[in-house]
């Protein structure tokens, strides 16, 4: 997944959205952070059951393919393939997302984003006017929260066309193009309720996070 991540944008696209988040910033008080991350969670259990569901499917073809219902090879065979399996859909998420229902997707990434939002001191600026772009590959998702002094304002469904922006942009293969796009709607979003103050600073690094 981490491969996943570095192709996601090209050095020009993380350079186009820094700029973007510069430019935007110069006419509101608010920060804009951007984060990119290969998925919002593993998914333990999900791996589990995909381990073990197609172990169950292969140790049962090859206990009957030696003409055989011998218990213990099964067993010995079901663990053999569990093992590597286990370690396949660790390398290629894809097989897990059946065992994967959208309930605990909407919940991992609403945790993750939340989690990246604290970590990265979104809720530290001085007029609490931080807002997270926050991006999980793997499931599709872009979810933007705002710090208590936007919220109080704009509220939350304003951001719903940012996060359409994005996600069409991705759907189209032109993530740079849409996450820059998004970024300049947040800007201008926030400069008419948050407009640049004289003794303004840049709190937050303007550079996209990968993760």
């Amino acid at each position: 997944m981490k491969q996943t991540i570095q192709k996601f944008l090209t050095d020009e696209e993380l350079r186009l959205i820094e700029e973007k988040v510069k430019e935007a910033e110069t006419s509101t008080s608010g920060e804009i952070v951007v984060m990119a991350v290969a998925e919002s969670s593993n998914y333990p259990s999900a791996i589990m059951a995909a381990s073990g569901a197609i172990a169950l499917v292969l140790a049962l073809a090859g206990t009957l393919g030696y003409g055989s219902e011998n218990l213990w090879l099964f067993l010995a065979l079901f663990a053999l393939f569990f093992m590597a399996l286990n370690e396949a859909v660790k390398r290629f998420p894809v097989l897990k997302r059946p065992f994967v229902n959208r309930e605990e997707i909407a919940e991992e990434v609403e945790e993750a984003a939340i989690r990246a939002f604290y970590y990265h001191k979104v809720h530290e600026t001085r007029d609490r006017t931080g807002i997270l772009i926050h991006i999980s590959l793997y499931e599709h998702s872009v979810r933007v929260l705002a710090d208590t002094g936007i919220d109080a304002v704009v509220g939350k469904q304003a951001w719903q066309g940012v996060v359409k922006t994005i996600t069409n942009s991705i759907r189209d293969e032109r993530p740079g193009e849409g996450i820059a796009s998004a970024v300049e709607q947040c800007g201008k979003l926030l400069s008419r309720h948050f407009p640049r103050k004289p003794d303004d600073t840049n709190e937050l690094s303007d550079a996209v996070i990968l993760g």
